[in-house]
This record gives structure tokens, C-alpha cells and sequence, in this order.
């Protein structure tokens, strides 16, 4: 039976890029050799991490505008981290935009470097929407976005106007939707969502906000000392690399961030209208923030829950439980999930609805 995988990350990647990587786990580029073996320093494998790092600023159309992209190690949950260590100055101020779970994990890594100014946040309701109506402060060393709320459900449809550089978590919605991407001083995303395996965390970052903080960073945390070694400060994960250069070469040749948007928005157009129009299901969040690529969800009576389990279960529909902290559902249609998956849960959903209300 076909398997239609709405994980959250890990997540569904494209099925030529499965057939790919297994070839290569025998043998990378007739060298005999598994990309499981090969040493990073090899022409082959450098030759990878040049053309991946090159074609990610060329999708984000980044290209000649003074950005390094890097693919580093510790997640995103790194950055949090990292993004302070690199932009707050000694007894410096940054603000940062409170809208779920990772968001509230990046300030608390933020708060022991310096004054850290939360400009608004939802979480009172539970994180069910992005707030709006907030002001930034002109003296903040930089301030900090989360794009899309994997959690919640929840996703930024507008960004800020500010002058003080802007750093935006975009994990779980990177290169799904098309934005000036320029108006970003620093973007990073757990490759595990939209861009290959887990393993590997990519950072853009404008060059010119570096060497400003006046701290004396850590080699393994300073972005410089990254971008000088090309990458290959430590050892790189070079199976992670290489599925994202497949799975960012699978999306060019789609027609790029432009092309996919499209898909994403009829699959996302498809099943929130079966979740407003089916009489047993209520969404989650504000229907003007509800995410593109996380559906959230829940039963009107939990007493049909087993009911409906059963249904999508018996359909080959995979990773659709909500995230522990939540409950419900949650279907993450990221850019490798097929429409024709989406269609299989909303006839899932309708048959359940027959089913109850007979």
C-alpha cells in the first residue's frame, strides 16, 4: 500500500531523491567508493558542498548580494545559540517576536547575553495566532522571527519593516513560498523539513552584520570561521549535504521557490476547506495565520477518535498526530508531499463524516 507521509520532520522527501542517495550509498560517482566512506576533503565531495551552497543562494535569489550559506551541525536549536554569541553586543539589547515553542527555546538562549525584549507574543492563547501590531526598538542589535510554527499550525504572512538587522528561524517552511529574501540579515533551517535528512542546519547570513558584537566567540560557534572554511570548519555531515544538494537540484528543476509555492497553496487551499466545511473537525489557529505547510486540527467529540484513526490509518496515511504538547491533529504538506496525498486525507475525512452522521 502507498504511504502518504504527513510527518513533521523528518519528513517526506522526493522519491528521485530516495533513488539517488541509495545509489550513492554504493557507489558516488563510479568511484567505487559508498558517499558514506568518501573523505570530505575529496574533489567529489567539495565539489558537492560548492554546488549546494552556490544553489542555495541562487533559489533564494541571493546570489552577488554579500551572503554566505553554510551548512553546519546541532540543529537549530544551535543557532539559538549561535545567532546571540554572533549579533549581541556586550551589554547589547535584541528583541525577539514570541509566537510558539522554538521561538520561546530561542530566547531563553538569547536572555544570558544581554537585555532580551519579547515585542509581543500569543502565547496566553496557546500560540493560536501571529501578532500583529508590535514595535521594534531602534537600539535592539538585531530581532528575531520564527517564520512557521510547526507546533501550532501557525505561519508569518508579513514581515516587520525594521533597521536593525532581521534574523528569522525558517525551519519548517524554507523554500516553500516565494519572499524578498533579502530583507533577511541571517536566515537558518534544520535541513529535516523542506531540504534533506536530519543531520545538517543551514545558515544564510549577510557578511556585513558579522564582527560587530565585540565577544570573543568560540571558533566552533563564529559564523566568520565557518564561512573561511568554506563549510568545513569540522567535519561536515556528508550524506546530510549531499540529500539537500539532491533535494534543492529536484526543486530547480521544478522551477524553483516560484513553481512549488503554487503546489503548496492548492494542497494547503484543499484541506482547510474540508476542515472548515466538515461538521466533526475544527481548525486550530486564525484562519489569516493558519501555515501552508502545518495543518492543525482537532476532533469536535474526541469520543469518534478511534473511529476516525482506524479510517486514516487504513488509507496509508502516516504522521498525522498532533505534536504531544498539543493533542489533535496536525498534516504537514511540505514540498514533497503530493496533492494526491492531500486528496487521500479529505476523503478520509468525508468518509468519516458519512460514517458518524448517518
Amino acid at each position: 500500500m502507498k504511504k502518504h507521509n504527513y510527518s513533521a520532520g523528518p519528513c517526506i522527501l522526493p522519491q528521485e531523491v530516495f533513488e539517488k542517495a541509495s545509489q550513492a550509498i554504493l557507489d558516488f560517482n563510479n568511484s567505487g567508493l559508498s558517499i558514506l566512506e568518501i573523505s570530505h576533503r575529496s574533489k567529489d565531495f567539495v565539489a558537492v558542498m560548492d554546488e549546494a551552497r552556490a544553489l542555495v543562494l541562487e533559489l533564494l535569489g541571493l546570489e552577488g548580494k554579500g551572503y554566505q550559506a553554510l551548512f553546519l551541525q546541532g540543529g537549530a536549536s544551535l543557532e539559538f545559540l549561535m545567532i546571540p554569541y554572533n549579533l549581541m553586543k556586550i551589554e547589547g539589547k535584541a528583541a525577539y517576536l514570541d509566537t510558539g515553542t522554538w521561538a520561546s527555546g530561542a530566547i531563553k538562549e538569547a536572555k544570558p547575553f544581554g537585555e532580551t525584549v519579547i515585542v509581543a507574543s500569543s502565547k496566553e492563547s496557546n500560540y493560536t495566532f501571529i501578532p500583529k501590531d508590535y514595535s521594534i526598538p531602534a537600539d535592539a542589535d538585531y530581532f528575531h522571527c520564527t517564520s512557521n510554527n510547526t507546533i501550532f499550525g501557525t505561519q508569518m504572512k508579513s514581515f516587520p519593516e525594521t533597521n536593525v538587522p532581521v534574523v528569522c528561524d525558517m525551519s519548517s517552511d524554507i523554500f516553500s513560498r516565494t519572499l524578498d529574501f533579502s530583507k533577511f540579515d541571517i536566515i537558518y533551517a534544520g535541513a529535516q523539513k523542506n531540504m534533506g535528512p536530519a543531520g545538517t542546519t543551514l545558515v544564510v547570513v549577510k557578511e556585513e552584520v558579522l564582527g560587530k558584537s565585540g565577544r570573543t566567540i568560540p571558533n566552533i560557534l563564529n559564523y566568520e570561521q565557518h564561512i573561511a572554511k568554506e563549510s568545513m570548519y569540522n567535519t561536515p555531515p556528508v550524506f546530510a549535504v549531499y540529500t539537500s544538494l539532491l533535494t534543492l537540484q529536484w526543486l530547480k528543476n521544478k522551477g524553483g521557490i516560484a513553481a512549488i509555492e503554487k503546489e503548496n497553496e492548492s494542497k494547503a487551499a484543499l484541506l482547510y476547506a474540508e476542515i472548515d466545511r466538515n461538521s466533526l473537525f475544527n481548525g486550530v489557529v486564525a484562519t489569516e495565520d493558519r501555515s501552508f505547510m502545518n495543518a492543525t486540527f482537532t476532533l469536535k467529540n474526541i469520543e469518534h477518535q478511534e473511529t476516525f484513526d482506524a479510517l486514516w490509518k487504513a488509507a496509508g496515511i502516516s504522521g498525522i498526530n498532533g505534536h504531544r504538547s498539543v493533542g489533535g491533529y496536525r498534516a504537514s504538506m511540505y514540498n514533497a508531499l503530493p496533492i494526491e496525498s492531500v486528496q487521500v486525507l479529505v476523503d478520509v475525512m468525508k468518509e468519516f463524516e458519512n460514517k458518524i452522521i448517518k
